[in-house]
């Protein structure tokens, strides 16, 4: 890793630049937890990933990967401005900026409810130019100047108006960051709430407890305009990147025509249960729990398709079983039903290219079985820890 201070009178512009502090696998990872778990973010054009959200969605698991590059970052924080074991992690978010997401001059605790923010750390999850257009980093005063974000790099300074600091409009594709706010004040510690909240789950591994709970569905609802309501003019998150990869989703006739006919329901209902996943005109055999477990394990298999197809001989082993979507008479492309703006989709997100087999993918759902219960079982032997220390170290 190189490491390279950059400032303009250290007192002036305090800020430091650091070159590959996060390995690309991980950067990976990073990518594939947000791209399966995250909801409409702050402002528009924009996607988000708290830890709390993870917890909330049944992903608790999905902390795991966070905590030792929380760890390391607070520890550069404190060296960087000299405030050794005084900080606080108070908010740590994956957020994404689609195209046509900007934000304007500003400090980060610019805010009365954000004047406990005292660092900021954000880092790269992937690359300008390779995977977005737009979204250079600009700071109004000092050196660097200008920062283009690059997979693994990561930026720190302080959340003050020595910083402030402004993000050109992405033009095109998906710019992914990891962004952390230190704290010297511990009724914001971040940690504190996160060990509340998950004393209060059940981490059993037995039973399909692993499976994603979706949120509330208007957490998942983008709409270029904020008065719609699941109208054509807008898309639910969790199907478009489905639908982008070029997947449909099923459901049972049945449950189609219940929805339809309970006034009081959600349409978007019909995404939190049982459904199998097409594509090419067929469906998988097996029933995903809800559309979120569908999406998590899409997104494991784009994540982990190269080392899929490099497990020679476990393939053989699979029986994937297809059925012809067209002959299917019990079950209904959800497409067909709730009727979500596809161009808009296309505009925001990109599509993966690769060659995509059936056989492939079904060593994907036991190979993202696997990764969850392994990380469950690490979470469940740390929480008494966590309990008593009150710190996810």
């Amino acid at each position: 890793m190189a490491t390279q201070r950059k400032t303009s009178g250290e007192e002036q512009h305090p800020r430091l630049h650091i070159r590959g502090l996060i390995p690309l696998d991980l950067c990976k990872e990073m990518e594939f937890i947000h791209r399966s778990c995250a909801t409409v973010g702050y402002r528009p054009h924009v996607f988000s990933t708290t830890l709390a959200h993870l917890v909330a969605t049944n992903s608790p698991h999905l902390l795991l990967p966070f905590l030792p590059l929380r760890e390391r970052l607070r520890e550069t924080v404190e060296e960087f401005f000299g405030c050794e074991y005084e900080l606080f992690v108070e908010f740590t978010g994956l957020i994404s900026w689609c195209k046509g997401a900007n934000i304007g001059w500003h400090s980060d605790n610019n805010r009365p409810y954000l004047k406990q923010r005292d660092f900021a750390a954000v880092c790269y999850l992937n690359s300008y130019d390779k995977d977005f257009k737009g979204g250079i980093f600009h700071f109004q005063e000092g050196e660097p100047a200008s920062v283009v974000p690059m997979a693994g790099d990561a930026l720190i300074y302080t959340a003050d108006d020595r910083n402030v600091h402004s993000v050109d409009e992405v033009m095109d594709g998906e710019r992914l960051t990891l962004t952390l706010w230190f704290t010297r004040d511990s009724s914001y510690d971040e940690d504190a709430k996160l060990v509340a909240l998950l004393s209060q789950i059940s981490l059993d591994s037995q039973n399909n407890t692993y499976v994603p709970f979706p949120a509330s569905n208007h957490m998942y609802w983008y709409s270029p305009d904020p008065a719609s309501q699941y109208g054509v003019n807008g898309f639910d998150v969790r199907w478009a990147r489905l639908h982008i990869l070029g997947y449909s989703l099923y459901s049972d006739h049945d449950r189609i025509q219940n929805s339809r006919s309970n006034l009081s329901s959600d349409p978007l209902d019909l995404l939190n249960q049982p459904m199998r996943l097409g594509r090419d005109g067929k469906a998988f055999e097996m029933k995903f729990h809800n559309n979120l477990h569908a999406l998590q394990v899409v997104l494991f298999y784009c994540w982990k398709v190269s080392d899929l197809k490099s497990s020679k001989g476990i393939e053989e082993d699979v029986q994937t079983t297809l059925q012809q979507s067209s002959q299917e008479e019990v079950s209904v492309d959800l497409k067909t039903v709730l009727h979500f703006d596809s161009q808009l989709v296309e505009a925001f997100f990109c599509e993966d290219c690769f060659a995509f087999e059936w056989n492939d993918f079904s060593i994907a759902i036991a190979a993202w079985e696997e990764y969850v219960h392994r990380l469950r079982k690490e979470l469940m032997s740390r929480i008494p820890q966590w309990r008593l220390g009150n710190q996810l170290c």
